[in-house]
C-alpha cells in the first residue's frame, strides 16, 4: 500500500497527517486503506504474554473468590473450633480464644491479598487492552461510513450529472417539437 494514499486518507478521514496520528490510529487508516480487517483476540493475545505466575495468581484468585472455598473455609473454620472446644475440650491443640487459628488466618491473608491484587492488576491490564481495541474496532467503523457516505455522494453526483443531462436532451427534444409544430400550425 502506497504511503501516499495513506497519508491522503488520514488527512480527509481523521483531519491529521500520518505522522501525527497515534499508532492505533496509524493501524486503523492503514487497515481502512488495505481493506484488511483489525479485529483480533485480545484475550488470547493476554494469555500469550502471561507468564507461569500469572497464570497461577489468575487460578488461586478464580478459586479464592469463589463460593465453593468461601463454603469449605467456613466449613474449616467449623469444625476447628468444634474439635477445640468439644471433641477435644481436655487436649485441646488450639484451646479457646484460638490463637493458633488467628495465626493460620493471619498467614492466609497475607499471601492471598497479594496474589489476588495482582490478579486483579492483570485484570485491569486485560480491560485496557480491550479498551483499546474497542477504539480500534470503533474508529474503523467510522472510517468505513465515512467511506461510504463519499461514494454515496459520488454516485449521487454522477446520477444528477445524467439526470441533468437527460433533462436537457429532453427540453431541447421539446424545444425542437415546440418549434416544429408551431411551424405546421403555420403552414396550416
Amino acid at each position: 500500500m502506497a504511503k501516499n494514499s495513506v497519508d491522503r486518507a488520514a488527512t480527509r478521514w481523521l483531519g491529521q497527517s500520518l505522522n501525527d496520528l497515534e499508532p492505533a490510529e496509524r493501524r486503523v487508516i492503514e487497515s481502512a486503506v488495505s481493506q484488511t480487517t483489525i479485529a483480533r483476540d485480545v484475550n488470547q493475545s493476554v494469555v500469550d504474554a502471561s507468564s507461569f505466575g500469572d497464570r497461577v495468581a489468575d487460578s488461586i484468585a478464580r478459586v479464592g473468590g469463589s463460593w465453593s472455598f468461601i463454603l469449605g473455609f467456613l466449613t474449616f473454620l467449623a469444625l476447628w473450633v468444634l474439635a477445640n472446644t468439644i471433641l477435644l475440650s481436655q487436649e485441646a491443640f488450639d484451646p479457646y480464644p484460638f490463637i493458633f487459628l488467628n495465626l493460620v488466618l493471619s498467614m492466609v491473608a497475607a499471601l492471598q491479598a497479594p496474589i489476588i491484587m495482582m490478579s486483579q492488576n492483570r485484570s485491569a491490564e486485560r480491560d485496557r487492552i480491550d479498551a483499546g481495541h474497542d477504539y480500534e474496532i470503533n474508529l474503523k467503523a467510522e472510517i468505513e461510513i465515512l467511506a461510504l457516505h463519499e461514494k454515496v455522494d459520488a454516485l449521487r453526483q454522477v446520477e444528477n450529472a445524467r439526470m441533468e443531462a437527460t433533462l436537457a436532451t429532453i427540453l431541447d427534444r421539446l424545444t425542437a417539437l415546440e418549434r416544429h409544430l408551431a411551424k405546421d400550425g403555420a403552414a396550416s
